[in-house]
């Protein structure tokens, strides 16, 4: 009998670890379905997961931090595009003011535009008229500058040719004395516009009236030209009246030449010869004695500049500075002064101003002998 009861008790055994067994095996499976149908159910709807991960009931009723963020974020966005169009505008707006506001108070303070009286056709001899006139030629094209040039041939009119706007811009570093400055407007390295909003930027050019040379008639280029500061046009081909008409309206250190008397620039004829008492003759015996005695001041000049000798070339410059304004030299007056106000400033200034000098007293000279 207890044979048979522990037969019996490993039997039980057997059937309970079997029992267990299932059971174990029975609920994996279950667990296993319910993991695959959750992930099957998150797989199908991510969108509420993704929000309750992300945002809380809480949070997303607090429509203040929401907008708060959008507001930062608009605020960014507003600014982004903004310092580009002011990049834009500030870039034609500064044009603008240099174009159109500088021009206009040049003209008004040390440019007068005479009114042009009627005339018949004009040939090469009228312009003789403005024998003396200094005028700057910026044109790449050689026809075009032979043209110009050929027409001028005769005319006593001092002309200097540059072949670009970069040249341009370098030969007046050099020598500001012009009246006029004829602009292609199209030309290579430097074109006519942005040479001549450096010209209009510059206040030692303000008495260089810039006339546009074009082909182009349109409204909106017509408009350009005169936004970058060239105060008139003259059309390709040029034609002889239109250029005589500016000739004669910004040509007004030329009254006198125009009217048919003295073609001088330098000399003050009129004026030199009051100061001398009325007597021609007297007047005649001083520019002699200032042809003797100043022909070679420039160059004396730069040697005393050179060797460091600022009370000697003062005191030169005081002489000539007097001696100008008695024979009605009122522009190496103004280049003299320059000069002895410019002694202790840089080697640079002193250098531009000396070729000044330079040029003025040797136009000068010519006028004198030309007189005489």
């Amino acid at each position: 009998m207890i044979e048979q009861y522990f037969i019996k008790r490993g039997n039980m055994d057997l059937i309970l670890a079997y029992q267990n067994e299932l059971l174990a095996t029975i609920a994996i499976i279950v667990v296993i379905v319910i993991y695959i149908l959750l992930k099957k159910k998150k797989m199908t709807s991510p969108a509420p997961m993704q929000e309750e991960k992300t945002f809380s009931p809480i949070e997303t009723r607090k429509e203040p931090i929401e907008l708060h963020t959008q507001e930062e974020f608009q605020q960014e966005e507003d600014e982004k595009p903004e310092p580009e169009n002011t990049l834009d505008g500030k870039e034609e707006g500064d044009f603008g003011v240099i174009e159109e506001i500088k021009p206009v108070q040049i003209q008004e303070k040390t440019i007068q535009k005479r009114d042009v009286p009627p005339h018949g056709k004009i040939v090469k001899d009228n312009f003789k008229e403005f024998a003396g006139l200094r005028v700057l030629l910026a044109e790449d094209n050689i026809i075009n500058q032979k043209v110009i040039l050929g027409l001028l041939a005769e005319s006593g009119i001092d002309i200097v040719v540059a072949n670009d706007g970069a040249e341009a811009l370098e030969i007046l570093e050099k020598d500001n004395n012009f009246a006029l400055v004829l602009m292609d407007a199209h030309m290579p390295r430097i074109d006519g516009f942005e040479a001549t909003r450096a010209i209009r930027a510059n206040p030692d050019y303000d008495h260089i009236v810039v006339i546009a040379l074009s082909g182009d008639t349109a409204a909106d280029d017509i408009r350009k030209m005169k936004e970058s500061g060239m105060s008139e046009h003259l059309e390709k081909p040029l034609k002889m009246d239109a250029l005589y008409d500016i000739f004669y309206a910004y040509s007004g250190d030329n009254t006198n030449a125009s009217e048919g008397n003295h073609p001088f620039t330098q000399l003050n004829i009129e004026e030199g010869i009051e100061i001398s008492g009325n007597d021609e003759t007297f007047y005649k015996e001083i520019l002699k004695e200032f042809v003797e005695s100043y022909s070679n001041a420039h160059e004396t000049l730069d040697t005393l500049i050179r060797n460091n000798k600022i009370q000697d070339a003062d005191r030169l410059l005081l002489d000539i500075i007097g001696v100008a304004a008695n024979i009605g030299a009122d522009k190496l007056n103004r280049s003299a002064t320059n000069l002895k106000s410019s002694l202790t400033d840089s080697d640079n200034k002193k250098s531009r101003l000396l070729f000044t000098f330079k040029e003025d007293i040797e136009n000068l000279i010519q006028e004198i002998k030309k007189y005489l």
